[in-house]
Formats: C-alpha cells, sequence, structure tokens
C-alpha cells in the first residue's frame, strides 16, 4: 500500500475525526460523553501530541508515525506525516513541503468532507450508539474505553474505541477500524491545556509559501 498525498489528506482528516470525536467522552457511555465534552469545551486551547498507527494485517500494512495538533474553538492545525493542515474558521490549508505545493478550499458546513470539532462533536453525538467496554490499567493510570458503533450499518466505520484516562477525563488512545478492516490507532503523549499561542497560528501567510517557490493550488 503506496502512501499518496491523497491519503495523507484522509489520514490527517481521520486525525482530526478522532480528536474532535475524542474531544467529547467518558462515564456512563453516554454521560460520560456529556461530561468531558464539557470539560474540553471549557479549555481555551488544546494542544496533543500524538503516536499513530495504520494497521491492515490483510494487506501487510503496519505504519507507525508522530504527530500534533493544536485546537481551539473551530480552528485547528495538525502536523502528520510531514503535511500540515491547517483551519481557520472559513479555509483549509493543506501544506506539502515535499512537493512545496499548498491547497486551498473553502469550508462549506454543509460539505461532509469538511470537518470541524464543533460539526464533528454534533455528528458524533447523533452518528453512533455508545456502550462501556473494557477497562485497562496503563502504569497505574485506570483506561475506560467506550465503544462507539455507528447508526448507519453502511458505514464506512465498523466501530470506535476511545479509552479515556479516568483521573483526568482526557483521552488517551482511540482505535478506530473500517470496514475494510483498516486499523487507525492514536495514542496520546501529551494532553496540554490553555497553552500561550502566537495569535497567528492558525493564519496562512500565502506570501510566504510563494516567496519560497511554492505552488498554491487555490481548488475554489
Amino acid at each position: 500500500m503506496k502512501v499518496t498525498i491523497k491519503m495523507v489528506q484522509k489520514l490527517m482528516i481521520i486525525a482530526v475525526v478522532l480528536f474532535t470525536t475524542v474531544a467529547a467522552t467518558a462515564q456512563d457511555a453516554n454521560s460520560l460523553l456529556k461530561e468531558v465534552s464539557a470539560k474540553v469545551r471549557s479549555y481555551d486551547n488544546i494542544a496533543i501530541d500524538f503516536k499513530y498507527n495504520l494497521n491492515n494485517k490483510k494487506e501487510g500494512v503496519n505504519q507507525d508515525t508522530r504527530g500534533d495538533v493544536a485546537l481551539q474553538g473551530e480552528n485547528y492545525v495538525l502536523n502528520m506525516l510531514g503535511t500540515t493542515r491547517i483551519f481557520d474558521g472559513a479555509k483549509i490549508y493543506t501544506i506539502v513541503p515535499e512537493d512545496e505545493e499548498v491547497t486551498i478550499s473553502k469550508f462549506n458546513a454543509k460539505d461532509d468532507k469538511d470537518i470541524t470539532p464543533s460539526k464533528m462533536l454534533t455528528f458524533y453525538e447523533s452518528g453512533y450508539n455508545a456502550k462501556l467496554d473494557i477497562v485497562q490499567n496503563v502504569n497505574g493510570r485506570k483506561i475506560q474505553y467506550v465503544k462507539l458503533s455507528p447508526i448507519d450499518t453502511n458505514a464506512e466505520i465498523k466501530d470506535i474505541l476511545l479509552g479515556i484516562d479516568k483521573q483526568t477525563n482526557h483521552i488517551y488512545k482511540v482505535i478506530q477500524t473500517d470496514s475494510k478492516g483498516t486499523k487507525y490507532t492514536i495514542t496520546v503523549q501529551s494532553f496540554k491545556t490553555n497553552q500561550p499561542i502566537s495569535k497567528t497560528l492558525f493564519t496562512f501567510d500565502e506570501a510566504k509559501y510563494t516567496n519560497d517557490g511554492y505552488y498554491i493550488n487555490k481548488l475554489d
């Protein structure tokens, strides 16, 4: 399975999906979801470093990488697989240094392919059945898993397991399995909140990339 730019973009979208559905979980499955969701929304911003694994035993694929994401309201900056994805509330910027290319597209709230934290929270709350799963002890931390099953039986996602640290009500691990048997696992390495961040963190500076010789691909 060769990793293409389109695959990178898809994987980055999955990461945003995971971290924003992630931004909503915890105790009897449904009350925990509301509890953690409220906690996450109380933060001014969130910065997460994570380990990412893509595994498909049938195709002999097992890939590991690391990434990080900064979230503030609906805005985010996601760095993963050598690519940066920025959402500033209006447009999505996908920056690929290897190809010296930036793709810019407008955000459309009615387009299911455009993902923001607030949209994914709504999607999550209305699109899945949730139930408590196993509890694991990880280095003294009690991790409660919640299993999410899509209501739509034709959904591409088979199920999602969210592992929640019971002490902090923060996400520790997310395991998503699709209908083709591919498993995407994100393990949180650090979860920081209310960090001092630059006012321009979620701002795309087109002149900077133009001056560096990047091709600017405007889709809209």
